[in-house]
């Protein structure tokens, strides 16, 4: 039986810049940073919550052969792969944040909905993200 999500990935271009990005910019904090040889085990997570975190992987070895990493950095520039969905009290207030630290590649926002208000933007890689402030409808699911 799976109890919960222990970590799950995104692809990030530079780990430094993706690392400052989700702790200066977004507010998480680090988890682990690990060498391991060539390879750098780094994730991120929510404050507070310590079960889950983010891996932001590069492509490349040991994971991916060149043509492949080629390949996915196409995609991550593109926005073609994963990202993420956040929950915050506070939409409207954490967006006039995030332009404040900085953040101008929004793709929405703060816009309400049946189900709450979300906003979305993308990390300096392109991967989407979206962050949504939980309505009446959305808490009685949860």
């Amino acid at each position: 039986m799976i109890t919960r999500l222990n970590v799950a990935s995104i692809y990030v271009l530079d780990k430094d810049e993706a690392l400052d990005f989700y702790v200066n910019t977004l507010g998480l904090e680090k988890g682990n940073d690990v060498r391991q040889g060539d390879y750098r085990w780094l994730t991120v997570r929510v404050p507070g919550d310590d079960p889950t975190e983010i891996s932001l992987e590069q492509p490349g070895p040991p994971l991916h052969d060149e043509a492949t990493a080629e390949r996915l950095r196409e995609l991550i520039g593109k926005g073609a792969l994963s990202g993420l969905v956040f929950i915050t009290d506070d939409a409207h207030a954490l967006y006039g944040e995030l332009r404040e630290r900085g953040v101008t590649d929004f793709t929405q926002e703060p816009t309400e909905h049946f189900y709450g208000t979300d906003m979305g933007l993308r990390d300096p890689f392109g991967n989407h993200i979206r962050i949504l402030q939980q309505g009446e409808v959305a808490a009685q699911t949860t």
